[in-house]
């Protein structure tokens, strides 16, 4: 039984540092942090504007186009990734159809470009 209990000796090592570095974690921003925050600081902040009181006030749709480029640029580098591990294996169909694809999204960005969905005048 005693070697039971031994065995468990590394586990309850790995969790009393795991709390203590948890509670430090915790503890040491009350500690450490500067106590002195201007209204900047407590203002609320959300997409690129300051905040407003009315839920269905307008606002511009720019913050919205970027997010889609963003979101759309992303996945392409996220296609690109396995793409390029597996490249020797796909041979020339794999390398025209993601020509292609990436083909497509260059159409699409020089057309938001066009449309100015980047300017932020």
């Amino acid at each position: 039984m005693n070697e039971l209990l031994l065995s468990y000796l590394p586990v309850l090592i790995f969790m009393g540092v795991a709390l203590a570095i948890g509670l430090a974690l915790l503890i040491a921003p009350f500690i450490l942090a500067y106590k002195a925050p201007n209204d900047e600081k407590l203002s609320a902040y959300e997409c690129g504007f300051n905040a407003f009181d009315d839920a269905r006030m307008k606002f511009d749709v720019r913050f919205y186009l970027v997010a889609i480029l963003f979101i759309i640029f992303d996945l392409e580098v996220a296609f690109l990734f396995p793409w390029a591990v597996s490249f020797g294996e796909l041979g020339w169909f794999g390398f025209w159809s993601m020509m292609t694809f990436l083909g497509v999204l260059t159409i699409g960005f020089i057309y938001e470009w066009k449309k100015g969905a980047l300017e932020w005048d």
